[in-house]
């Protein structure tokens, strides 16, 4: 995978708690994790691969920090790159805008030149719909903490496995 970056935006703590999690897993250094909001193009400039993860707020909103975040990564010579796109989100109380941000991160980075890796079948979740949904494939990995906690950790392993 090449030097790796996890890059997130996190409100409440649960998209950080994943991207800890992801980090685990994969072997990646503490310094190798980053907050969106504190992302520069030179930070993204030294890695192969970005993790990139958000939580999706209201009817399929970013997160916070990413609307400047997914500025500077637009701004960033992104080419040749590979990303793959993890978050959390409700499927129960949201379940017609599902993890949507992740959708929304992809939409604004599919024509940077990154390749995009670690779509995830939808068929394992619960909701009605989400912008997160290309070809019949999740984007990326959803986590719903809220009501599917208990699916969170085989979701990971999964993903890892899958990159």
């Amino acid at each position: 995978m090449g030097k790796t970056a996890i890059i997130y935006g996190s409100t409440t703590g649960t998209t950080e708690d994943i991207a800890g999690r992801i980090a685990s897993k994969l072997n990646i250094a503490q310094g190798d994790i980053y907050e969106i909001s504190k992302v520069t193009a030179d930070t993204v400039a030294g890695y192969d691969t970005l993790l990139l993860g958000s939580s999706t707020w209201g009817s399929g909103d970013l997160q916070d920090d990413w609307y400047d975040g997914i500025e500077t990564l637009k701004g960033a010579d992104l080419a040749g790159k590979k990303i793959a796109l993890f978050g959390c989100g409700d499927s129960s109380s949201y379940s017609d805008t599902f993890c949507s941000a992740l959708g929304t991160i992809y939409n604004d980075l599919k024509d940077s030149g990154a390749t995009f890796v670690g779509s995830v079948d939808p068929s394992d979740y619960t909701f009605d719909g989400s912008d997160a949904v290309v070809d019949g494939q999740f984007v990326g990995l959803p986590i719903d903490e809220v009501n599917e906690s208990d699916k969170t950790d085989e979701r990971i392993s999964n993903w890892v496995a899958s990159l």
